[in-house]
């Protein structure tokens, strides 16, 4: 019987160096897409998947993650006093039930993998999903709520992919697939960050991930992979043959957000979304459209 998906890690423990000065003193995932930082993007497709109880995988200087979650009781009191209804309804998304979020400390950057690793307390025997909050993803189904219905379609573990030009396979986990109906691949391999001439194929994982506590083993060898990390893509590969093993070909537009140009592209794209602001936001675009390349 496949037990049912409760659990989410959060990894947030990254420097954030490529959006130095902003994130000197503040952490990445508080980046707001619009009006809403990346962690709660992150959080809202967790929920909207079944989950129940996250875990954010943090590091030094990240607090302002958990008080996010927080209740903040001076500035709610002030917004009912004011009859801020629509600002107090902005804050709704932000609360989180009592005993549901924990946060666990990486103290060293050594990679996902090892990142993972850390929460082996909460993930327990227990599948769980993986989001990590650079990958912002609009879609009519969420992306995580598509795993999970393949999860629970498969029994096994599911991760979210998509192609991408045979030149970048050097940035990312790539699989060997099998059986594919077109949208779900059966998965017989996994390489991390191969070159473009050695990788088997060009559908590459990106940040969602649905994994069986099967993993856990493997990832407690903390062996060290490409660039010297604990690499879950590794520990991934290793539970091949042991349990079901899927990508799933989602549906949707995903914005790398942990680079400049995927989070100015995430800007235009949730906003022209929005009814309140779309309209305008397409009316100053026309100022630079015909700017010069």
């Amino acid at each position: 019987m496949t037990k049912p998906l409760r659990k989410a890690v959060l990894p947030v423990a990254g420097l954030g160096t490529r959006f130095l000065p902003a994130t000197k003193a503040m952490p990445k995932e508080m980046l707001p897409v619009v009006d809403k930082p990346l962690i709660q993007y992150a959080v809202d497709e967790a929920r909207a998947a079944g989950i129940e109880e996250i875990c954010l995988i943090t590091g030094r200087g990240k607090d302002s993650l958990i008080d996010y979650f927080d209740v903040a009781f001076e500035l709610e009191h002030t917004l009912r006093a004011r009859n801020k209804v629509d600002a107090l309804k902005a804050l709704e998304p932000s609360s989180i039930e009592a005993g549901s979020l924990i946060a666990v400390r990486q103290q060293e950057p050594m990679g996902l993998g090892h990142a993972i690793w850390c929460a082996r307390s909460f993930i327990g025997d227990d599948p769980f999903a993986i989001l990590l909050p650079d990958d912002v993803v609009q879609s009519g189904v969420p992306c995580l709520k598509q795993l999970a219905d393949a999860y629970y379609e498969t029994g096994g573990s599911v991760v979210a992919v998509e192609e991408v030009p045979r030149e970048r396979t050097n940035r990312y986990g790539i699989l060997k697939p099998g059986k594919d109906d077109g949208k779900l691949v059966e998965i017989t391999g996994l390489v991390e960050k191969p070159k473009p001439e050695d990788a088997p194929s060009n559908l590459s994982i990106i940040g969602r991930y649905i994994l069986t506590p099967e993993i856990m083993p493997f990832l407690s060898l903390l062996e060290k992979g490409a660039g010297g990390e604990v690499q879950l893509t590794d520990a991934m590969a290793k539970t091949i043959g042991k349990t079901p093993f899927h990508g799933l070909r989602y549906e949707g537009e995903r914005f790398d957000c942990g680079n400049k140009i995927g989070f100015l592209e995430a800007q235009i794209a949730f906003a022209l979304e929005r009814p309140d602001l779309a309209d305008d936001v397409r009316e100053f675009l026309k100022k630079y459209s015909g700017a010069a390349a």
